[in-house]
């Protein structure tokens, strides 16, 4: 995702939130994981909305019945400019975050594509707008496919080339789409189903590759595992973009071709994913890691123009693997924090993470000294981002129970996943739109109280951050354990009275939400005062800093500095300057 535009749900629909990233690379991360790969825990898709510009917060469209003539007026996405209006249909569903009543989840990543077809001139609907009326609109994952490919027909698609996550309760697919430019209206896409059992992954590079093209898409065979537009191989070889056959055509290395940057700054992430879910199977002569290290090897150079099977990247990584073991939901969450940790490219280890071993880089990504290009590593956990989920779709449960939204603001490393059910009629206050925005402060913003605690460990993280996941830990694991409890009760519940268990859930997730925002100012509270000034006061118990037995307040402390290592490195560095005589 480039940017998040929240849109109310009323027939003007009105703009609250634009963020702006123009860098592909510094956007998002999608893990797909099928319900028999996650040991019991439904078919899960994880989100990370990276934008520098980014407000986090909890979308809410409620459901809602519309007067006949309708009009759902379009406003792009990323800036916010009016685009047009479509017709409104009879009921749309009620959707929280990104995933909706019907157990439907739909995320993103950007990838560009051919810069020829990137702009769509008269083009009505773009990616955000697609998401956000498929899921109003869609009942199981291949009806969202069907929307978005059926609405772009008509209406025009006016994006950059995005790779889509979409789950029900029986199904995960992936969906890549490009528009047609300037060539003709629409995009040209396909979309694969996800083997049962198996995971995958797309992080701001186009993933799929070669398919069994579909001259007419079988929408009700429940063995269909393709989906595409009908011209998706026409239309590169009308146009000059592709020479070949329709076996080896690759849709992402014609109308997404990888380079360095598409491997280091996007791949390496899907890399991390897989590596961390098979460790004994994966990439074990490491040649999938040499490739998400930059070295794209290929049989014939391409350098731009018409793509032929011979230019194709011969070391790409697979589109989907089978995880070592059951990936659960909490391993899930924590998969989003990864910074290359255990790698030669972990960030806490080089000169650049400072005494404190801070594995994030200020932007930009790369920079020059002496004519040369360097970069920062781009992962999966990274400072700018405005939201992250993990949403869990479960095919054993009644809708209105099934749908389990993960959600947490701010940098996923160090946030805390919350639940909310997709059948809820309210969301917590601290979470809406309406409270803060990037120029606006708000004490009881989730976002920004999230902010204040994982820039707090930026400054000295390897001193503050162990106490951030240490807690942040142990409150998922409670409320993965607390949803137990509640699912049974709504359930039970449910089955005479649905609207009570609806309200049930839906008092569940506000005040989960708003005691977890209460809790975390306490602790970032605690955390500033524990490790202000350079100190390190000594705790007296669970968040509570020990007196020095005087009673008057006064801490016991100590003055860690800043490590023997960075001691030794200025000392060489500095020569007989600061020397004592």
């Amino acid at each position: 995702m480039k940017s998040i535009l929240h849109k109310t749900a009323t027939i003007v629909t009105s703009i609250l939130t634009v963020a702006l990233v123009n860098s592909t690379a510094d956007a998002c991360t999608n893990f797909l994981i099928t319900k028999s790969a996650s040991g019991g825990n439904g078919n899960i898709i994880t989100y990370s909305a990276d934008s520098h510009q980014l407000y986090g917060c909890l979308y809410h469209y409620p459901a809602q019945d519309w007067p006949k003539g309708s009009m759902l007026e379009i406003y792009d996405w990323d800036s916010g400019k009016h685009r047009g209006q479509i017709p409104q249909v009879e009921h749309t569903f009620n959707v929280i975050g990104n995933q909706n009543e019907n157990q439907v989840t739909i995320a993103e990543t950007t990838y560009g594509g051919l810069a020829s077809l990137q702009e769509q001139d008269g083009a009505i609907l773009d990616y955000g707008s697609l998401i956000y009326i498929a899921l109003q609109r869609s009942k199981t994952a291949r009806e969202a496919i069907r929307i978005m490919a059926e609405l772009t027909d008509k209406y025009g698609y006016a994006s950059e080339g995005e790779s889509f996550s979409i789950a029900d309760k029986k199904e995960v697919w992936i969906m890549e789409v490009i528009g047609k430019g300037n060539f003709e209206k629409g995009m040209v896409w396909v979309a694969r189903r996800v083997p049962d059992g198996y995971i995958c992954a797309h992080a701001n590079q186009a993933r799929i590759t070669t398919f069994k093209y579909q001259g007419k898409n079988k929408w009700d065979d429940p063995k269909a595992d393709t989906f595409n537009s009908h011209d998706v191989i026409s239309f590169a070889i009308k146009n000059n973009f592709y020479s070949g056959s329709n076996k080896e055509f690759s849709f992402s290395d014609v109308y997404n071709p990888v380079d360095f940057e598409g491997a280091r700054f996007c791949d390496i992430r899907v890399w991390a994913f897989f590596k961390e879910a098979a460790p004994k199977s994966f990439d074990k002569n490491q040649k999938y890691w040499d490739y998400a290290k930059g070295n794209v090897q290929r049989a014939v150079p391409y350098n731009g123009g018409c793509q032929t099977p011979a230019n194709f990247p011969t070391n790409r990584l697979p589109l989907w693997i089978k995880p070592d073991w059951h990936f659960t939901l909490h391993q899930a969450m924590n998969a989003m924090r990864n910074h290359l940790e255990g790698t030669e490219l972990d960030m806490s280890v080089d000169v650049g993470a400072g005494p404190f071993h801070c594995p994030y880089r200020m932007r930009p990504l790369t920079f020059e000294v002496d004519g040369k290009t360097y970069l920062n590593e781009r992962t999966t956990a990274t400072q700018q981002t405005g939201f992250v989920f993990a949403a869990q779709s479960r095919d054993w449960m009644p809708d209105y129970v099934g749908g389990l939204f993960w959600f947490g603001t701010d940098d996923a490393a160090s946030t805390v996943f919350a639940p909310f059910y997709s059948s809820i009629t309210e969301i917590p206050y601290e979470y809406s739109a309406e409270n803060g925005s990037m120029i606006e402060w708000s004490d009881n913003s989730s976002f920004w109280v999230n902010n204040m605690i994982s820039n707090w460990a930026y400054t000295r993280y390897n001193l503050i951050h162990p106490e951030i996941e240490k807690v942040q830990q142990q409150q998922e694991k409670e409320f993965i354990e607390r949803t137990k409890e509640i699912d049974k009760q709504a359930i039970t519940l449910g089955k005479t009275d649905p609207e009570a268990a609806i309200k049930l859930l839906t008092d569940f997730s506000v005040k989960t939400g708003s005691n977890l925002v209460a809790e975390r100012k306490k602790f970032f509270n605690y955390l500033f005062m524990k490790y202000m000034d350079g100190n390190v006061k000594t705790n007296d118990g669970d968040q509570k800093l020990k007196d020095n037995g005087s009673g008057k307040g006064i801490p016991e402390l100590t003055q860690p500095g800043y490590g023997k290592e960075w001691e030794e490195n200025v000392a060489r560095s500095t020569g007989d300057k600061l020397l004592e005589k």
